[in-house]
């Protein structure tokens, strides 16, 4: 396997070592109606809610016909191993993190399957203006334990939003924070309809009426936990587009889990240059050869 450090997966996991430390349940989930991290129903946060920006998700983005056409095509290039039981497909320049260094390298762009892909992606308003220059597809198995722990991806070389494509089967991306902030956590249930309360209404100041075993109204004023107690669940459906930007991408680490690996899972990930690459940056030469590489659409996996 490719796995390195404390990395580990089923393939490297034997009886001598000890097993990866238990994963525990996401207590809130994303609701892409609303906006809300909701209290799930078993949680302590049952009928709690707080605002969760910088999420944009969108179902069926690609028909399963397109689906079936993108992973044959992936499926003739190598499959590299790595970390954590994944195997990956790299289409970007050589880089290393630590020492802040770039360089093409032997990038050629991105594959030619995927310039309809970045095309579409010009229809969400979120995605306005988005070059992608990278490109990594991200095979999950459950048979090799595939997971990747919770993480912030690079912001030298990466932009604000983070693009990412979930092929095959649906899973769960887990979201959490462990800065030493509190997150204010809002009331939800409504007397008339016990539903979730529009994005608009939750405000500082705002509280909500319920109703007690006697049938009494009391009031649930906000409520402050630490942020280290929340995790949130995004459910990615099969065929679905993510976009994390702002507090979801810079505030809240995300990793999927080996037990939301029930079957196989092809990511595909497209990431944009950061301000110090783009135009006015300190690097923008640099910047501009990568996207015109990137976007010849002429490329193998380095």
């Amino acid at each position: 396997c490719g796995c390195k450090g404390i990395r580990s997966c089923l393939l490297c996991e034997g009886p001598a070592q000890a097993a990866p430390p238990p994963q525990g349940e996401d207590n809130f989930t994303y609701c892409p109606a609303t906006g809300l991290a909701k209290g799930n129903e078993h949680s302590e946060f049952a009928g709690w809610a707080f605002p969760f920006p910088g999420v944009f998700l969108t179902e069926e983005f690609v028909s399963e016909e397109e689906e079936a056409e993108m992973v044959e095509l992936m499926d003739r290039d190598e499959w590299k191993p790595s970390q954590s039981g994944r195997k990956k497909q790299d289409y970007g320049p050589k880089v290393n993190f630590k020492k802040q260094r770039l360089k093409a390298g032997s990038f050629t762009g991105l594959p030619s399957f995927s310039k309809k892909i970045v095309t579409q992606m010009k229809a969400c308003s979120v995605l306005g203006g988005f070059l992608p220059v990278e490109q990594c597809n991200l095979d999950y198995r459950p048979e090799r334990g595939s997971a990747i722990d919770p993480h912030f991806d690079d912001w030298w070389l990466w932009g604000e939003r983070l693009v990412s494509l979930n092929l095959l089967s649906n899973t769960v991306l887990s979201m959490s924070c462990d800065s030493e902030g509190s997150i204010q956590l809002f009331p939800t249930f409504s007397k008339e309809n016990g539903e979730l309360s529009p994005p608009g209404s939750l405000t500082e100041t705002s509280a909500c009426k319920s109703s007690n075993k006697q049938g009494t109204d009391y009031v649930l004023s906000p409520r402050l936990v630490p942020s280290k107690e929340v995790t949130v669940a995004i459910h990615l459906p099969r065929r679905s587009l993510v976009v994390l930007h702002g507090d979801a991408r810079y505030r809240w680490k995300h990793a999927i889990y080996r037990k939301h690996i029930e079957r196989r899972r092809v990511c595909v990930t497209f990431r944009e240059l950061s301000a110090e690459f783009s135009a006015g940056g300190r690097h923008e030469e640099l910047g501009k050869e990568l996207l015109e590489i990137a976007l010849s659409f002429q490329g193998t996996p380095v």
